[in-house]
């Protein structure tokens, strides 16, 4: 994997990038040189033609990023994929038409454009076949040895089989620290007789993942470890494997130190201007864009059923500081007439018919926009919880107060990364997720983060 402000990004799937980011610009050129092609040369209105192909690789990868299509987790099959891609080219269409009207400086002409988008559509499928083959053969994949044989690297191997199509890692074996007991496939623990520097040459392997609790004893080949990492092979710690492989902080994995010696986790008033600054101006145009299906979101609460159209609710926000977030209601006013605070379930009876259709659109966020535009909240930050949920998992689950060093978000990278939660084990699961975005929170993963928002929100992804 590449590591790109200080997220890793698999290295096939910038390849894939890289070589679609070709295929649609190149098919602006072929489009309009196909279309002159008996008229001999292209008439100079139409030049020069690299801004019109810049724009049209930025819309095209732009939409398809948010129909899901560069998401390596996700496990569709051929028609999902063209539904997929029917779905990012009609918008596309459209999306190319607006802008053509809108800076006719841009139009390359009907006919040369539609020509142009056939072949790109042709060149799409041509590559994600190719992707899907190399896929298949584990091109690209790290070979890797894991350290230990433990419940830890139990833990590596059950993760590796259940991503074994997704995943960039491929261990060729599991070598043997001590200890009779073996919580890996016996056939691929290796011959520990054979010296470590030896094996790793003889295995081509080019990373050593370290799965062993207790380093203290004598039992780690130190002056081993150091030859091989001499040599250039990588050696990664348990925790920063998982961090790199799932995009999250493994809570059993990790402790202070590793947290405390790890690159991450930085704080400071560029990045938090830089940030509030995004936030600013993102909300006052969203504000603008959105005022009308606000408004009639809150004639339709209105007339379905009685009480306020806003629900105002305390959460826990940066620093531990409470504030009001606004939603629009997507229940019935009584849903915690006890007093009791509830997480929500799946096809909650609470809810009504306006708040399903709100909730499965994410419209009822948008009034958060506010909440945004006002300081509390960040679009980009770990989801903020009622003060008796966060009371009570900061006292079930370590680092928990972790993830309110930074600002709380409208959507974030466990929202779009883990289904919705309504138990102590999700919020844990989800806190991993968390733990992941305030070591390594940038501009770059919020804008990868809003794009995966719109997958979510165009599939309906984690509705509850």
């Amino acid at each position: 994997m590449i590591r790109f402000f200080r997220h890793y990004i698999p290295l096939n799937l910038l390849l894939l990038l890289f070589t679609e980011a070709l295929i649609l610009g190149g098919a602006i050129y072929a489009g309009v040189n196909a279309r002159f092609l008996e008229g001999g040369a292209i008439p100079g209105s139409l030049q020069p033609i690299l801004p019109k192909a810049l724009t049209f690789a930025a819309v095209m990868m732009g939409l398809m990023t948010a129909s899901g299509l560069y998401d390596m987790e996700w496990q569709g099959g051929l028609r999902a994929l063209l539904q997929r891609l029917g779905l990012s080219f009609g918008l596309g269409l459209v999306a190319m038409s607006v802008l053509f009207y809108f800076f006719p400086a841009l139009l390359v002409g009907r006919g040369a454009f539609l020509l142009s988008f056939g072949l790109a559509l042709l060149g799409i499928l041509f590559s994600r076949t190719l992707f899907v083959r190399w896929t298949r053969v584990g091109a690209f994949k790290t070979r890797a040895l894991v350290v230990g044989t433990g419940s830890r690297a139990a833990h590596i191997e059950a993760l590796l089989s259940k991503r074994s199509h997704t995943s960039n890692t491929q261990v060729v074996g599991y070598l043997p620290m001590g200890g009779s007991h073996h919580f890996v496939d016996h056939a691929r623990i290796l011959d520990t007789r054979e010296p470590l520097p030896e094996l790793i040459r003889r295995l081509q392997v080019s990373e050593i993942i370290l799965a062993v609790r207790d380093r203290r004893s004598g039992g780690m080949p130190v002056q081993d470890l150091l030859k091989c990492k001499l040599h250039g092979v990588r050696i990664l710690e348990l925790s920063s494997f998982f961090e790199r492989e799932n995009g999250h902080l493994q809570l059993d994995s990790m402790n202070a130190s590793w947290m405390i010696l790890a690159e991450g986790f930085h704080q400071g008033i560029m990045r938090d201007t830089i940030k509030r600054l995004f936030d600013l101006l993102v909300s006052a145009a969203m504000l603008v864009v959105t005022l009308p299906i606000m408004a009639l979101t809150a004639l339709l609460i209105k007339l379905e059923s009685r009480g306020p159209v806003l629900y105002r609710q305390e959460r826990v926000g940066q620093g531990c500081r409470s504030f009001t977030i606004l939603k629009f209601r997507s229940m019935c006013v009584d849903a915690e007439k006890d007093g009791k605070p509830r997480w929500a379930r799946q096809n909650d009876s609470r809810i009504t018919l306006t708040g399903r259709f709100i909730r499965r659109t994410r419209i009822d966020e948008l009034p958060q926009i506010f909440n945004v535009f006002f300081g509390d909240m960040s679009f980009v930050g770990p989801r903020p919880e009622r003060p008796y949920f966060v009371q009570d998992l900061t006292q079930k689950i370590p680092y928990y107060g972790v993830r309110h060093t930074v600002k709380p978000g409208i959507t974030g990278w466990a929202q779009v990364r883990y289904p919705y939660g309504a138990t102590d084990e999700d919020a844990m699961q989800k806190l991993q997720y968390d733990l992941y975005y305030v070591k390594n929170h940038s501009l770059f993963l919020d804008l990868m983060i809003l794009f995966q928002t719109a997958q979510v929100i165009l599939w309906g992804k984690g509705v509850r």
